[in-house]
């Protein structure tokens, strides 16, 4: 195993992201499915983080229920409405206009919000079945998606993020036993995808990235849906998924150094996080 690269500010100046600029369809689209009825605030998250990192355009289906709370709480995403059950969990049938919108986004977010495992096969199969027809858009899985995908008998695509947390890494790979250390390149090997999970970003050829920075406050409700978003907005404008993983976790991770220092170690909110990332991309030349 390499010792892994430590994400400082110098370190990412010279791995810088790619010119970001035009229209907001140049900027690229990114879609997050998820939002059942009881946690539609998963996909709120991950959006605010996408759309705050530089995403031009988003998307978020959710289920029918919450649909329209969501799009008057988020004016700037469009929102599409899932089928869903009697409980409010997307069943993965056939919503309107999804297929033409996996088809045309540049990164799909699948998993944030999701609470209901037969349902969220059948969405997670779907968009890796769209996933298989393209070549150039991106894909992140998880929360409760990548609970399922272990059952799923499907390659990934080559621009594929996983981000586990320890619990969900250990699932993935199905061992209790893994390391923390360790986790993050166990998915990684397993899977065949870059893998951020505890600060450590792992590519499947062997390469590895740390943060240099975060706090024990990210451990908070809907920090992991905020990160996704970030990395997925990255992805969205052309990131290699590597660059994507480490620049997106550097940018979490120094945003809850932020908001420990000015307002307390423990306490600051996950969707406080977003409001720091412009600042910190214009001090790091992004």
């Amino acid at each position: 195993m390499t010792d892994p690269i430590p994400l400082t500010p110098a370190t990412l100046r010279d791995w810088p992201l790619p010119a970001r600029s035009g229209s907001k369809d140049d900027r690229g689209g990114v879609l997050v499915i998820g939002g059942a009825r009881p946690t539609p605030g998963a996909v709120l998250l991950a959006g605010s983080a996408a759309l705050r990192i530089g995403a031009g355009r988003l998307t978020l289906a959710v289920a029918a229920s919450v649909a329209p709370a969501c799009a008057a709480q988020f004016p700037e995403a469009g929102v599409l409405s899932l089928p869903e059950d009697r409980d409010g969990s997307p069943t993965g049938a056939g919503a309107p206009r999804l297929d033409q919108e996996l088809s045309r986004t540049d990164a799909v977010v699948v998993g944030p919000g999701l609470d209901e495992p037969d349902g969220s096969t059948t969405l997670l199969a779907s968009v890796l079945a769209a996933a298989a027809d393209s070549t150039e858009s991106a894909l992140l899985i998880d929360a409760f998606a990548l609970g399922v995908l272990p059952g799923l008998d499907a390659d990934l695509p080559p621009r594929t993020v996983l981000t586990p947390n320890l619990t969900e890494a250990a699932r993935l790979v199905g061992r209790e036993d893994v390391e923390p250390s360790h986790a993050a390149i166990r998915v990684a090997e397993r899977y065949g995808a870059v893998v951020s999970c505890a600060g450590l970003i792992a590519h499947p050829d062997g390469r590895l990235w740390t943060t240099a920075s975060g706090h024990p406050g990210l451990a908070t409700s809907g920090s992991g849906d905020v990160l996704s978003g970030a990395i997925a907005g990255l992805l969205a404008a052309g990131c290699p998924p590597e660059q994507a993983a480490a620049w997106g976790t550097a940018v979490h991770a120094s945003a809850g150094d932020r908001l420990a220092a000015r307002i307390g170690p423990l306490g600051f909110l996950a969707r406080e996080l977003t409001e720091e990332f412009p600042g910190l991309l214009v001090e790091l030349g992004a």
